[in-house]
C-alpha cells in the first residue's frame, strides 16, 4: 500500500501535469512512480524504493547524479549572471568558452556551434540552416531531407517528422513535405518482409541497408536532395546497432552525390559509445552535429548543433540567418556543459568507456543470449539492446498483444531497474560512470526480470 506523500503527489499529479509519451487515463488509473532524489547511478522513489538506472535518467545523465562541481558550476554562475540573451550583437563568457572547448573535443571539420535547449530544437535548426547552405549556393531545388523509418529525432514538428517514428506520424499530419525515409538497418526487422535476405552475411547487409539511400536518392532526383540524416546508433528505435560495413557506405553515397550528411549524437554524443562522438566509431565525416543530453549530463537544458567549416564557410556569405531561440547559449547551461566536459576529461571517461567498462558490459550483457526469452543482445560502448522471442529454437517473433516489452518492463522496475521497453526489445544506458559491480548487479536484476516474465508468459500459455 502507498504512502500518503505518494498518494498526495500522484492526485496532484493526475490533475495537473501533462506528461510527454503518455496515456493520461491510464496513468491516471495506476498513478505515477515519484522519483525524490538521485545518486551515482540510483534513484529512489517516494516509497524508499532503491532503483539501479539503466537508461541514465532519459540517455542523458551520463556522469550520474550528485556531481557536485556541476551543482557548483550552476550556482557560481546563477549569482554572477543568471540570465543574458545572444541576439543583438552581444555574448557571454560560458558559451564563448563552451564554443571553444567543443570544438576542440569534436571532430576537425567543426569549429562553431549554434546553441539550443534541446536535441529536437537542435534538428529544427539544422533543418533551416541545411537547405539555407543550398539557397546561398543557388541550388534552390535541393530542399529534400532523407532519413530513415524507425529513426528518432525529436518531437517538435520537424523533429518528428525527420524521424521514422509511425506512432508519431500519424497524429499531427507528418512528415512535412520535403522528407522521406528508407529502411532502417535492423537485418531481424527486415527479413520478416524479405525473407530472401535470411542468409546474407552482417557485412552483406549493412551495405544492402546502405544503398537503399542510393535508391531514394534518384527516385527523388539528386539535384533535388540537400541532406541524409541518422543516429549513430538508433537510440528510442531499440538500440539497433549497424552493420560496420554500415555507415562507411553512407558517407561514400553521400560523398558521390555531394550531399550534406548530419549525425544525430543526441544519445550518441559524449563519450556513450567510447569515443567522444558517434561518428568517429562509425567512421563518418559529418557535415552537422546534433548534440543535447550528454552536453550537461541533463543536470539543467542545453543542445546544439555543430557546424562543419564547409556549410560555415557559405553561410558567411550572404547576410543574417534569420533563427534563433531566447536560451540560445544560456549562460547557465552553458557553464554546466564546461564543468562536465571538463569532469569528463579530468575522469579519462571517453576512454574508460572504450577499453574498460564498455567491453565489461558487452561481456556481461550478451551473457543474457542464453535465457529462453533472448536473442541478439547487443552492446556498443554503453548502450545495449537484446530481443525476446516466443521461440528462439524457430525464431518466432511475440504478437503486439501479447506486450511482451511492458510486462518485462514491469518486473524490471518490481526488481529495482530501469530497463526500457520498445515493442519486444529491452534496452539500457546506463550512465558512464558505472561501476563494474554495478554492471554486474544490473544484469543480474535484468536476468530477474526475464524470468519473472517468463513464468508470466508461461502461465499464460503464451510460451511452453
Amino acid at each position: 500500500m502507498i504512502n500518503t506523500k505518494t498518494a498526495a503527489l500522484q492526485k496532484l499529479d493526475s490533475a495537473h501535469y501533462l506528461h510527454p509519451f503518455t496515456d493520461h487515463k491510464d496513468l491516471a488509473s495506476k498513478g505515477a512512480r515519484i522519483i525524490t532524489r538521485g545518486e551515482g547511478v540510483y534513484v529512489w522513489d517516494t516509497e524508499g524504493n532503491k532503483i539501479l538506472d539503466g537508461m541514465s535518467g532519459l540517455w542523458c545523465v551520463n556522469m550520474g547524479y550528485g556531481q557536485t562541481e556541476l551543482v557548483e558550476a550552476a550556482t557560481q554562475q546563477m549569482t554572477v549572471l543568471p540570465f543574458y540573451n545572444s541576439f543583438f550583437n552581444t555574448s557571454v563568457e560560458p558559451a564563448i568558452e563552451l564554443a571553444a572547448l567543443l570544438a576542440e573535443i569534436t571532430p576537425p571539420q567543426f569549429n562553431h556551434v549554434f546553441y539550443s535547449s534541446s536535441g529536437s530544437e537542435s534538428n529544427d535548426t539544422i533543418l533551416r540552416m541545411v537547405r539555407r547552405y543550398w539557397d546561398i549556393k543557388g541550388e534552390k531545388q535541393r530542399k529534400t531531407i532523407i532519413s530513415r523509418k524507425n529513426g528518432y529525432h525529436g518531437s517538435t514538428v520537424a523533429g518528428a517528422s525527420l524521424g521514422g517514428m509511425t506512432g508519431m506520424h500519424e497524429q499531427g499530419d507528418l512528415p512535412i513535405p520535403g522528407i522521406v525515409h528508407i529502411e532502417q538497418p535492423y537485418f531481424r526487422e527486415v527479413v520478416k518482409d524479405h525473407p530472401e535476405l535470411k542468409d546474407l552475411s552482417e557485412d552483406e547487409f549493412g551495405v544492402l541497408a546502405a544503398g537503399w539511400l542510393e535508391e531514394k536518392i534518384l527516385e527523388v532526383g539528386a539535384d533535388k536532395v540537400a541532406a541524409f540524416i541518422g543516429e549513430p546508433v538508433q537510440g528510442a528505435g531499440g538500440v539497433i546497432i549497424p552493420p560496420k560495413t554500415y555507415w562507411p557506405e553512407i558517407q561514400r553515397i553521400c560523398d558521390k552525390y555531394g550531399i550534406l550528411l548530419i549525425s544525430d549524437e543526441v544519445i550518441c554524443g559524449f563519450g556513450r559509445l567510447g569515443t567522444w562522438f558517434g561518428c568517429e566509431t562509425m567512421g563518418t565525416k559529418p557535415d552537422f552535429m546534433t548534440f543535447a543530453k550528454g552536453v550537461t549530463s541533463g543536470y539543467i537544458p542545453l543542445g546544439g548543433a555543430m557546424v562543419s567549416d564547409r556549410v560555415v564557410d557559405v553561410l558567411y556569405q550572404d547576410g543574417d540567418f534569420n533563427h534563433g531561440y531566447t536560451y540560445s547559449g544560456h549562460p547557465v547551461a552553458c557553464a554546466v556543459a564546461v564543468a562536465n566536459i571538463k569532469l569528463m576529461q579530468k575522469l579519462d571517461l571517453v576512454n574508460r568507456v572504450k577499453n574498460d567498462t564498455g567491453p565489461y558490459l558487452k561481456q556481461a550483457f550478451e551473457s543474457l543470449n542464453d535465457h529462453p526469452l533472448v536473442a541478439d543482445a547487443k552492446t556498443e560502448g554503453m548502450v545495449a539492446g537484446l530481443v525476446m522471442l516466443k521461440d528462439k529454437a524457430n525464431n518466432t517473433p511475440f504478437d503486439d498483444d501479447d506486450n511482451v516489452g511492458m510486462i518485462c518492463r514491469g518486473h524490471c522496475f518490481d526488481n529495482g531497474l530501469v530497463m526500457r521497453a520498445v515493442g519486444d526489445r529491452m534496452i539500457i544506458a546506463p550512465p558512464l560512470v558505472i561501476s563494474h559491480a554495478e554492471i554486474d548487479e544490473l544484469v543480474r536484476l535484468a536476468r530477474l526480470a526475464l524470468d519473472a516474465t517468463w513464468a508470466d508468459l508461461k502461465a499464460k500459455n503464451i510460451v511452453q
